[in-house]
């Protein structure tokens, strides 16, 4: 497949990078012609989410479509394993790494050290507060918070209370998804109070403090769960408290979620939520491990449109990301705050592919 000019090829020179997922394992894949395929050392954060299971399926698929041999690893959510992954990884020769780091400070020094070895780094998901690496793909992860508030505001005519279940916010996507679900807020819908509830990306601590505030605030009207680590949680405490109801009911609570797993697209369908931002987990596994093969091969990207519907922008100083497409997603497809949506049954969409 030949997709050596997603965009921009004549950047002056290669963004150095830093960034290096762990192994355990040769996973993959021949590439069947010439050249022998690269090694590379990708690193999976978790495997406690249906949507970082689904990336994980996608991972060895991509690299035996692009001809890479893979390491892997799984940091389990847990920073000192991802850099003890990494250290192994250069002990077994790997020549690029694709990682997912959840702590976006302390991956710092690690990129540092990949960078000094001359060994690319590209992340996935998320992208480190500081340092370098060769590319970063995720999707704009403000936009998240702000489809999630338009939708919201919306549904609720700008009046009411929202609970918002943040993430991390020692990764950059808890602070994004946060920042700018309350910018938002404050700007389009000041009628709307927002009680920001800080989850750590954990369901069983985000189902404690939901129940917890709809005890002091029964009234709440709509929730954003910046991920689907939420959604099973969530949906048993409207069921207990008798909230499950169609949206014409004025009991109705409107629901938005964050990934686009196969579960959510069925609950939408079901009326037991109302919309969800699908984040391209097929998407971040096929271009994650192409970032990284071009890096090998001496390729360079320049900001600006690609051939696969997202842009390339410049966040800082040597660090590129690919702003993959994430729509939001609703019943019916209609427009929310003037923008488009999709319709959850939409084929173009991972979650209806998984």
């Amino acid at each position: 497949m030949n997709r050596n000019a997603i965009l921009g090829l004549g950047m002056t020179a290669v963004l150095s990078t830093a960034l290096f997922t762990a192994a355990c394992g040769n996973d993959a894949a021949s590439p069947g012609t010439g050249s022998a395929a690269p090694l590379i050392g990708v690193d999976y954060p978790r495997s406690d989410t249906d949507f970082w299971n689904s990336y994980i399926k996608y991972v060895p698929q991509s690299a035996k479509e692009l001809g890479i041999d893979l390491k892997t690893t799984n940091s389990q959510n847990d920073i000192a394993a991802l850099i003890s992954n990494v250290q192994a990884f250069q002990s077994q020769g790997v020549k690029g790494v694709v990682m997912a780091p959840q702590d976006t400070a302390a991956i710092a020094p690690t990129l540092q050290q990949l960078a000094t070895k001359k060994i690319p780094v590209v992340t996935i998901d998320t992208r480190p507060d500081t340092g370098k690496v060769f590319m970063v793909v995720r999707a704009d992860n403000r936009a998240y918070g702000t489809k999630a508030c338009q939708f919201l505001g919306t549904k609720l005519g700008g009046k009411g209370k929202v609970v918002m279940l943040e993430g991390g916010l020692d990764s950059i996507n808890g602070r994004d998804r946060t920042e700018a679900f309350n910018d938002c807020m404050k700007k389009d819908f000041p009628g709307i109070t927002v009680f920001g509830e800080a989850t750590d990306w954990k369901g069983d601590v985000a189902a404690t403090k939901l129940q917890t505030r709809f005890t002091s605030d029964p009234d709440i009207k709509g929730v954003y769960m910046e991920s689907s680590f939420a959604l099973s949680g969530t949906l048993q405490i409207l069921k207990q408290r008798g909230l499950q109801v169609p949206p014409s009911d004025p009991k109705h609570v409107f629901i938005v979620s964050n990934d686009g797993i196969p579960e959510e697209l069925k609950d939408i369908k079901g009326g037991l939520i109302d919309a969800t931002v699908s984040q391209p987990a097929d998407l971040f596994a096929k271009y994650g491990l192409y970032y990284a093969k071009a890096a090998i091969d001496g390729k360079t990207f320049a900001p600006g449109p690609t051939d696969h519907g997202s842009t390339i922008i410049q966040v800082r100083d040597g660090v590129l990301e690919d702003q993959l497409a994430a729509p939001l997603v609703t019943l019916d497809g209609a427009t929310i705050g003037g923008a488009p949506t999709v319709k959850f049954d939409d084929k173009s969409l991972w979650g209806n592919n998984a």
